[in-house]
Formats: C-alpha cells, structure tokens, sequence
C-alpha cells in the first residue's frame, strides 16, 4: 500500500493520528516505531525551535505550558520552509486566538516584538549614513530632507508594556508599568535591539517610512504630541544605524 505525502505529512504533524498504514523499512519490514521515533524527533525540534524564536513567550508562561502550546501550534501551522529561522512566524496571531491564554492579552504583542526582533536579524545588510549627514545640508533646507531606512528597521505599537515586558524577562530590567509602547528595533551591528519610543516618535518615523519630509514628518508628531523631542528622535535613528540615505528632493 502506497502512503500519500498529505497523509504521511498529516501523521508527523499530528501526534493524534494513527500510524500511516503501509510504512516499510529499506529492508521492507514495517516502519511502526520507526515512524513513532522520527514523529516524536519532528515534534521535538520544531518545539526547540519555536522556544529559541520566542524565549520572551516560553519564559513568562513557564517551560512545560510552552511545550504543550507547541503541541497545539505546530499541528496547525507545520513548516513551509525549511528554513527553521522563518518558522513561527502565524506564532503571534496563534496566541492571540487561544483562548486558554486569553487572560494574558499581551503575549500576542510580545511575541510580535520577538518575531520583528528576528525578522531583523535576517533583514539584508545596508550601509548607514555617518551621523554626521545632517550636518552636510544647509540649515534652511533641513526640513525639505527625505530620508530611507534600513531594511532591518522594524517598528511595532501595542497597548501593552511589551518593550518593558521583554527588558524585565529578557535584561532584568524594572517591572513593567500599565499602558501601552511604542517600539523600534535598530541593529546597530550584528544583533537587533529593541527601543521603547518616546511620545510622538512613532508618528514622526512612520511619517518618515512612507516618504514624509522631515519638517512634515515633524508637524505630524508635534500635532500628536506637543512635546515631541524631535532632535532625541534623529539622535536615536542615526547613533543606531536605522538612515541609510538622507537626501534633498531631486
């Protein structure tokens, strides 16, 4: 009897199933606890690598919960890529639609931030511009500047504490308070890290990213936020390596 790749495919994923009918060895003897044994190194893996990808998620719910959520995931979203760096990526809205854990609201947002940390990491190589860029433009042209972000740039807005959540799992920073961040990862070298933004900066970046100038970019925080700290702002973007070009319109 022939095993088709869905039903093979199906049986590995899923724990639950019963053995494919059919499996033989090269010897051609059944492959029952064979098959047994590769399912269970399957799981296994997959479980390791969705823990290394989100170790913000597997510390604050506790090891054994995180390994049985897994069970769960991997049974509905199995790999599309071999690629294991890439997997977990429906990770995030899983967790936002499993209703054991839906008294802890923010765990989708945390593992967004850790999914956008490893998107990052694996963003192409670009060459910042020297924080010395904006210097090189006339003082009353500064505000007709565009400026392109590196692809490892990542921004994220959540109503929860999720940047204070990472630090105090993560860097043993202070215990998070209520309220919602503004997050950005920078990869100022090799490793991404992440920055709570101040009021108005997540409005003058985004401004920015879709083609803004940076005086219109900076109308739009300061209507948002009055005090918006404008050079605080540049000062973060370009000490972390985010600007790969700051140009004058042609």
């Amino acid at each position: 009897m022939n095993v088709s790749q869905n039903e093979f495919r199906g049986a590995i994923f899923d724990g639950g199933r019963a053995r494919p009918e059919g499996l033989s060895d090269a010897k051609g003897q059944p492959a029952g606890r064979r098959f047994d044994v590769y399912r269970n190194n399957v799981a296994v893996s997959l479980t390791e690598a969705l823990a290394t990808g989100f170790p913000t998620i597997a510390k604050l719910i506790g090891s054994e919960n995180f390994n049985a959520i897994a069970g769960v995931f991997l049974r509905q979203s199995p790999p599309s890529s071999p690629m294991m760096m890439h997997y977990g990526e429906d990770f995030p809205d899983f967790l936002a639609g499993f209703e054991p854990l839906a008294h802890l609201g923010y765990l989708a947002d945390v593992a967004r931030l850790e999914m956008a940390m490893r998107r990052s990491y694996h963003a192409a190589d670009a060459e910042a511009v020297n924080p010395e860029a904006l210097a090189a433009h006339p003082p009353e042209r500064l505000t007709e500047l565009v400026m392109t972000f590196a692809p490892s740039v990542k921004l994220l807005r959540s109503p929860w504490p999720i940047h204070a959540i990472w630090a105090f799992n993560m860097q043993d920073g202070p215990k998070p308070e209520a309220g919602g961040q503004d997050v950005i990862i920078l990869r100022p070298e090799y490793d991404p890290v992440p920055h709570a933004l101040a009021p108005g900066a997540y409005e003058f970046i985004t401004a920015l990213t879709a083609g803004g100038t940076l005086g219109a970019a900076a109308a739009v925080a300061t209507d948002e936020v009055a005090e918006f700290d404008l050079s605080a702002t540049l000062g973060l973007l370009l000490t972390g390596n985010a600007l790969i070009s700051i140009d004058l319109p042609s």
